[in-house]
């Protein structure tokens, strides 16, 4: 419940003039900022370098001739690639990241679960992509943002880090403390409001 003040300003002897402030509803004294760490990825951006690196291996004179194949499972979240040698294989997975590096995408949106033979004596690498972050993770993360010692409180909500604060500052602090340090999942930091 809010409190009415009321001021009183003596004019001349005989007359009072009297206000009464009421407190404004739009206006919030203490406001409170807040931003979300995560690692989701722009999918768009993703299958766009994905068909960026078939083209450019077709285009490739070390490729010429040679088989390869770059299969993304939406359903699955999983990369596929495959070519005809180790070197080969290494030289199209440099391929992948330098186009998700150019579309914005970090390199740790790719972890590579198994290398393999394939039918035709041909090299298989599979990757997981990566769009969230693991429950060890984050709590190190949180931990990190309290040494901080800033005026904000982080907690985690599903599958991001909520930040919370009065200052917007305080919360610019810990963007780039974050993203100074090194991280498996590829953090993504957005909504700061």
């Amino acid at each position: 419940m809010t409190a009415l003040r009321i001021l009183e300003i003596p004019l001349f002897k005989f007359f009072k003039l009297v206000f009464v402030i009421l407190p404004y509803k739009g206006i919030s004294m203490a406001k409170e900022h807040s931003l979300d760490i995560s690692a989701k990825i722009d999918k768009q951006s993703f299958k766009d370098a994905i068909n960026l690196v078939d083209k450019e291996v077709a285009n490739r004179y070390d490729f010429k001739g040679t088989p390869y194949e770059v299969t993304y499972k939406e359903s699955d979240k999983a990369l596929i690639l495959v070519a005809s040698s180790d070197n080969k294989l290494d030289a199209l997975k440099d391929i992948v990241i330098a186009k998700l590096l150019k579309r914005g995408l970090s390199s740790n949106v790719l972890e590579e679960l198994r290398v393999e033979d394939a039918s035709g004596g041909t090299r298989k690498a599979t990757f997981k992509v990566v769009d969230y972050i693991e429950a060890k993770e984050a709590k190190k993360i949180v931990a990190e943002i309290k040494k901080l010692k800033l005026k904000v409180t982080a907690q985690i909500e599903g599958d991001a880090i909520r930040v919370k604060g009065k200052q917007i500052d305080d919360l610019q602090k810990v963007m780039r403390a974050i993203k100074a340090m090194e991280w498996d999942a590829p953090l993504v930091y957005d909504n700061m409001r």
